[in-house]
């Protein structure tokens, strides 16, 4: 997105600051929002979430949403992406015994046409922004083909819903209280197609540095560190990913008794190696703004992500998400 376009986040803001305006005592922090890089070349590479170190037994259902256009090519590559991303997470979490908790990710992913052109192009016409050229495309028209040597490595299918990679996380806890202080490791299962973008028909791996700290009575951070080993991209050709590399923090802010503000921010370098195109080499960074509903033993999230440096993400993500602990 054009720089111009996180002025989308002030309004939102100050709908959230209107919307509830009665302070009290805040509820326990549930970590950062439930967010991960949906750039589609990306989304097979095991994309980090941002985590808690925190131990805990859950189960959360996400649904994403986000919108992508890249066309590129420069030889040997031609990137050509025109599409919108649904996504539906299913994450459960176990804790076993005092220090150590598993993991399983299960997502679901249907690439389409989608549906929001027609409210870009207003957008981009109000804040008399560019649009990278979506103009000269049909409205939401469908486009996911990319070529190595103008030979197919992933051409995508409109309107398929599919399994994606099966992810399973161990998460150890080296430090309780506040800070808190965890390592994870991740190992992800080629259950998704590669050849249309759902996997990468590897096993891919992970591991990573949580931290959470409270900060005063109304703030709650999380910081995570990691590095990311993804197999081979095993398309119609067999593309090489190389090791990446990510970090980000995230402030919740329990301003009112069950409501809380949260931002957040997550770095990751490409795991594509050098192909001279900006979008797909440099680092993607998904800056994110939403909130959190607390009820009972469940909460409630929303969010709205942007890219900040217009590079390796989506043009935008919006998110839901419901959080049910046990």
């Amino acid at each position: 997105m054009n720089q111009n376009s996180m002025k989308l986040f002030a309004p939102i803001q100050l709908c959230l600051l209107l919307l509830f305006s009665t302070t009290g005592p805040a509820y326990a922090a549930d970590g950062p929002l439930q967010v991960r890089n949906q750039f589609p070349i990306f989304l097979p590479a095991m994309p980090p979430y941002l985590e808690p170190a925190e131990m805990r037994d859950s189960l959360t259902l996400g649904l994403s949403h986000s919108s992508v256009y890249v066309t590129e090519r420069i030889y040997p590559w031609t990137v050509s992406m025109d599409l919108e991303l649904t996504e539906l997470d299913i994450r459960l979490k176990k804790v076993l015994g005092d220090r150590m908790e598993i993991g399983l990710d299960v997502p679901v992913i249907r690439p389409s046409g989608g549906f929001f052109d027609r409210p870009l192009e207003q957008w981009h016409d109000l804040l008399k922004a560019g649009d990278y050229g979506r103009s000269e495309r049909p409205m939401d028209a469908f486009l996911y083909d990319i070529r190595f040597r103008d030979q197919p490595v992933i051409i995508g299918v409109n309107d398929r819903t599919g399994l994606g990679d099966v992810r399973m996380t161990i998460k150890y806890a080296l430090r309780k209280g506040s800070p808190a202080l965890s390592f994870m490791a991740g190992l992800e299962a080629p259950t998704g197609d590669a050849r249309t973008g759902y996997g990468n028909g590897s096993y891919d791996s992970s591991a990573a540095v949580l931290l959470d700290a409270d900060l005063f009575e109304q703030y709650h951070l999380t910081a995570n560190a990691g590095v990311t080993l993804p197999g081979d991209l095993k398309g119609y050709q067999t593309i090489g990913f190389r090791t990446f590399w990510y970090g980000g923090a995230g402030i919740e802010a329990a301003w009112w008794r069950r409501f809380s503000i949260i931002v957040q921010c997550l770095v990751q370098s490409s795991p594509m190696y050098d192909t001279a195109i900006r979008e797909i080499d440099w680092p993607g960074v998904l800056l994110t703004i939403g909130g959190r509903y607390y009820a009972g033993v469940g909460s409630f999230e929303f969010s709205l992500t942007e890219d900040p440096d217009t590079a390796g993400a989506p043009d935008f993500t919006a998110n839901v998400g419901y959080t049910r602990r046990f």
